[in-house]
């Protein structure tokens, strides 16, 4: 199992441990921020995340890493993290999925990505370049884990900018729903080494990014 999901159940493991009654799902939380790209003429060209992990999550991410500087990691230093994490996450599909005017759009493997390490904490960035780009009256990104081992959450300031977009274009964000008593009830009784039974269960808690073009 490559790193990346190795760190996660890691940190999972750790979580539980000191919290004996912690729900089972989710085990890393990631607070997000997003950039719609576009070009001059107009087509939206994909998008570029930046996700800082939580505290448990960077602790364990950077055990065991040389640093010239204990306890401060340079980009440089992490960069072969930062490739491992964005090659683990293909099989995901990087929990980004796309419609343009309606229709699924597919990504291409990110470029420009690194890892950043302040106060402790990780942030990594990278861009999903759109395989096609085109003009989008109307554009949808969505973001989640369908099992629901990660949670995502746009942050409260600023969760997603229009890079370049034409003036007629404007975005919202679609936060998740809030979890109720039955839903948590269900996650507690699910194993920290376990799937959640319906795979889409961590589509009730996406993350949607809408553009709408005039």
């Amino acid at each position: 199992m490559k790193r990346f999901v190795r760190t996660i159940l890691a940190a999972a493991a750790a979580c539980l441990s000191f919290a004996a009654t912690a729900q089972a799902h989710p085990h890393v939380w990631i607070v997000m921020t997003s950039a719609v790209l576009y070009a001059p003429d107009g087509t939206v060209t994909g998008v570029r995340h930046a996700w800082t992990f939580d505290d448990m999550f960077s602790t364990f991410a950077t055990q065991g890493l040389d640093s010239k500087q204990k306890g401060v990691f340079t980009r440089e230093e992490l960069q072969p993290l930062a490739e491992v994490n964005v090659t683990s996450l293909k099989e995901y599909d990087y929990f980004s999925y796309a419609k343009v005017n309606g229709k699924k759009a597919e990504f291409n493997d990110p470029v420009d990505y690194y890892l950043e390490h302040d106060k402790d904490i990780l942030t990594l960035h990278f861009t999903l370049p759109l395989k096609t780009p085109m003009k989008a009256q109307n554009l949808e990104i969505e973001v989640y884990d369908p099992s629901y081992f990660i949670d995502f959450q746009f942050a409260e300031k600023d969760g997603i900018v229009l890079k370049g977009a034409p003036a007629a274009c404007k975005g919202m964000l679609a936060r998740p729903q809030e979890m109720n008593k039955e839903l948590a009830d269900r996650l507690s009784k699910v194993g920290p080494n376990e799937k959640i039974p319906e795979n889409s269960f961590g589509a009730q808690f996406a993350n949607k990014i809408r553009v709408r073009c005039q």
